[in-house]
């Protein structure tokens, strides 16, 4: 363990006044591997803010690094803005109460107005309560759907949007710059709550977002007639109010509660990875499903930004994937509102590069302009302020990423589970009263557009090596020229670092979208892989692709594609 190290655990030893910390820096005196993965490394403060494991150290979640961060967050916005302010939320993890007042503090200190929501609320409600006081900023305390013993911290700006990469390496060199313990401003909670530089979010701001929601409905008023039986899980976390107000206010009447996951929970008890892409937390949901036969099963991650769901499929519950989901309501709000003249001219849709290409031929369909942006929905948010700038936000309808987040509206700037939600059951209802499952959609979907199967596979580079290693290994996917990847030739490269797109011939396209750090091989029968380092956890991820006239003949092609992806990374 290097010296730097040392001096360092020495001197939070003397300097941490948190009991917690304290008490956890002397349980690994003496403990060099517990040290240095404490204290190896700051946490990185990137486009997706800060994340990591809660506990004592520079490498962790814990108040000085939340203090400190929010210092870096605050001299940004006073060297921007005058008299700015912020919003903050936070969600159902364990210490997310506890940052979001530690955040307070520090920007009340800075002679930066605070409005906090006075309870755990939305990622969405976040971005929402950015626009609807006028603030040059906000944060949200979560850690998406990372394991219970991790927290995050969110920065948005004044559009409502995540911060985008200017702007997180201002606040990046900000923190660098500043003392963890000496440089810090602070103030009392309560005296700043009296004073009024803290100010509780309310009734008014809530009312406001669950109209603006409302206004996305296409169906709802066949919704109380359509007979359809809904079960709910928040997860344990923020999604257990306003989702249950939406749907009780379009007609959802026969909703019961998953009990088991229905009050926050920050240890997820029944759902160790709360992540409603897998089936694990599903599980209870699915137990109560066996014995009521609902229509539906909703779950929304614990910050209410994504929303997976189950479907009857024969004697069992089908989940539905992300790209699916996404799939299926385009196509419905692209059906229903061209039947009732409620759509647009030149309407717009957005999704990200990695979510699936039988959009693109349903958007066509329905003379919808289909706009693919860089993974993040940020950037979905930026298709949404161009828009507004042309005096357009009306042909906005959707937007999508495979990672199951849906934005119907322009109210926010990221994507809502809660108008997930809504929109979903719309859905499933509508369809009910016309004799149709969800199954039944998206297999007419199938046979309309071909056998679209989409897999995602992550591989996880621990350690101090771990970053260096991924940076080796996404150069050389670069760099390496490939004709063909597991007898499938490469039609095209694109790539988004260098932006261009080369095709087999070695025609070069400019790519118009921002530098990124990705690749795309573009595969004969319009089959596709997509590789991507993750922008929250030191992972590589692998989006393949394929596509073929059923799903057995899909699988195959997925399977042998997804197999020499991992041959790639030499995984």
């Amino acid at each position: 363990m290097c010296d730097k190290i040392n001096s360092l655990y020495d001197l939070w030893c003397q300097k941490a006044t948190d009991s917690a910390i304290a008490e956890e820096l002397a349980s690994v005196k003496g403990d060099a591997a517990a040290i240095e993965d404490r204290f190896f490394q700051d946490l990185d403060f990137g486009t997706a803010g800060l994340r990591g494991v809660i506990g004592a150290g520079t490498n962790r979640m814990n108040v000085y690094t939340v203090g400190r961060a929010t210092q870096g967050f605050a001299d940004y916005i006073n060297s921007a803005y005058k008299n700015g302010s912020v919003a903050i939320a936070y969600d159902s993890r364990n210490n997310s109460d506890l940052f979001s007042r530690t955040a307070a503090c520090v920007f009340a200190a800075n002679g930066i107005k605070v409005w906090l929501y006075p309870e755990l609320a939305p990622t969405p409600m976040l971005s929402f309560a950015v626009r609807f006081y006028g603030c040059v900023g906000g944060v949200v305390v979560t850690a998406s759907h990372n394991p219970a013993e991790y927290n995050g911290y969110k920065a948005y700006g004044d559009d409502g949007c995540q911060l985008g990469g200017e702007a997180c390496a201002q606040i990046y060199s900000n923190i660098q710059n500043t003392d963890i313990f000496e440089g810090v401003n602070t103030v009392d909670f309560d005296t700043a709550l009296s004073e009024g530089k803290i100010q509780y979010i309310g009734e008014d701001c809530y009312e406001e977002y669950y109209k603006n929601v409302l206004m996305q409905s296409v169906d709802s008023d066949l919704v109380g007639k359509s007979g359809l039986k809904v079960i709910y899980t928040p997860l344990h976390g923020t999604g257990n109010k306003p989702v249950r107000e939406i749907l009780k206010r379009i007609g959802v009447s026969d909703v019961t509660i998953v009990k088991e996951q229905e009050l926050p929970d920050g240890n997820f008890p029944t759902a160790p990875y709360p992540n409603p892409e897998i089936r694990q937390p599903f599980e209870c949901a699915l137990a109560l499903a066996q014995r009521l036969k609902p229509d539906l099963l909703l779950a929304t991650d614990p910050y209410a930004d994504r929303v997976g769901i189950a479907v009857p499929e024969g004697d069992d519950y089908r989940l539905v994937t992300g790209n699916e989901v996404g799939a299926m309501l385009l196509d419905y709000v692209l059906k229903r509102r061209s039947e009732k003249g409620t759509l647009p001219k030149n309407p717009v849709a957005v999704k990200s590069i990695v979510s699936t290409s039988i959009c693109d031929k349903i958007a066509a369909k329905y003379g919808c302009e289909m706009r693919n942006v860089l993974t993040g929905f940020k950037y979905i948010g930026e298709q949404i302020a161009l828009l507004e700038k042309d005096n357009e936000p009306q042909r906005y309808i959707l937007g999508f990423e495979e990672s199951y987040g849906y934005l119907a509206g322009t109210y926010v700037r990221d994507k809502d589970a809660v108008v997930a939600s809504m929109l979903i059951c719309e859905m499933a209802a509508y369809y009910r009263t016309v004799g149709l499952s969800l199954v039944d959609v998206i297999t007419a979907v199938y046979n309309e557009y071909g056998r679209y199967l989409h897999r995602t596979s992550s591989f996880t580079f621990k350690g101090a090596s771990g970053m260096e290693q991924m940076a080796n290994i996404m150069k050389a996917l670069h760099t390496e020229k490939r004709e063909q990847i597991a007898g499938y030739k490469v039609v095209a490269v694109a790539d988004y670092l260098n932006s261009t797109r080369t095709d087999c011939d070695g025609k070069v396209a400019t790519l118009t979208l921002p530098k990124a750090d990705v690749i795309a091989f573009e595969l004969e029968d319009n089959n596709c892989i997509i590789v991507r380092p993750s922008g929250t956890e030191p992972k590589i991820k692998v989006y393949v692709t394929s596509v073929a006239k059923d799903t057995a003949e899909a699988e195959k092609i997925n399977a042998t594609l997804t197999a020499e992806a991992a041959k790639m990374l030499d995984q």
